[in-house]
């Protein structure tokens, strides 16, 4: 069986059209990240954009889908942080500090960043919900 040899201008070509489109791990090694997304994952994303939309009730709802469609660990965490910043600027202090122990116990060591930590609604809350779970 002979290779097939092509014009060096083709071979160039399809090398440039392969890396363009995203498959310069070659044919079968296409990645589109968008491909990639999960429905949990796109989800949350616009749960998210939808919190800082100020659309709590919107936001709170596509969340809770996020998370029926699945999430990996990570997402889960991040989805029950916010989901307690929801309950928290709704006056549900006692939900939002649940929220925050889900999301600790799925991971002891998560930590709200330094902005969100001094906010005065869920600052406390977290450090209340953090205290509770390292006993």
């Amino acid at each position: 069986m002979s290779a097939v040899k092509m014009p060096p201008s083709i071979g160039v070509w399809l090398l440039i059209m392969m890396v363009v489109s995203g498959c310069a791990g070659g044919f079968g090694g296409f990645q589109d990240a968008r491909l990639l997304e999960t429905p949990g994952h796109k989800l949350l994303v616009e749960g998210i954009k939808r919190y800082e939309d100020s659309e709590y009730r919107v936001a709170k709802k596509t969340i809770q889908f996020a998370l029926e469609e699945g999430l990996s660990k990570d997402e889960r965490v991040k989805a029950h942080k916010y989901l307690a910043f929801i309950a928290c600027v709704s006056g549900q202090q006692g939900t939002c500090r649940e929220e925050f122990a889900i999301a600790l116990e799925l991971n002891p060591k998560f930590e709200l960043d330094p902005a969100e930590a001094g906010h005065p609604i869920w600052g406390p809350v977290f450090r209340t919900a953090k205290s509770k779970t390292a006993h």
